[in-house]
């Protein structure tokens, strides 16, 4: 989702959110809770996290420095299962990555003190946290540097197609 700033000599103002836009597209504009995910090192990776069973939606925009930010479709009955899509957010481009239900998410730092900002469109559940390996072959993701912070957890998450992790 890119902006549509409207500028003039103070700089400009752009709507970063419309619900009844994202309904127009088909999409989940619901928004439970907002969250700040702050990483104080380039190269930090977290994910590959989702919600199961019930699904979660995320709204995903870097609000300082930068990052490359993926989702890969983890449906059971999709036919684009496994596949993903990488795009670089940063404070400066603006853009934001709508995470559909049923795709895990994950990113990698590209600069040091990079702050997320994301819109969830459901009540965190601490029992229905999921994951995936970052690094796992079936998805072919290709990060764009060595990860220099991980978490246990993710780096722990069960290969894709492992039934513990659905």
């Amino acid at each position: 989702m890119d902006l549509e700033p409207h500028r003039d000599d103070r700089g400009f103002f752009a709507r970063a959110f419309d619900a009844a836009e994202f309904e127009r597209r088909g999409l989940n504009g619901a928004v439970a809770q907002v969250s700040l995910s702050y990483n104080a090192r380039r190269g930090t990776l977290r994910g590959m996290h989702f919600a199961a069973p019930e699904g979660e939606t995320k709204l995903v925009r870097a609000v300082r420095g930068a990052l490359h930010d993926v989702i890969v479709d983890v449906r059971p009955d999709s036919p684009t299962r496994g596949r993903h899509v990488a795009v670089e957010l940063s404070a400066e481009n603006r853009r934001a990555l709508y995470v559909p239900e049923g795709f895990a998410h994950g990113f990698q730092t590209l600069a040091d003190d990079t702050e997320v900002m994301y819109q969830i469109g459901q009540y965190f559940s601490p029992g229905s946290q999921r994951g995936h390996r970052f690094d796992d072959p079936a998805f072919g993701i290709e990060w764009p540097l060595p990860v220099s912070t991980i978490a246990d957890r993710d780096r722990a998450w069960p290969p894709f197609g492992d039934p513990a992790a659905a």
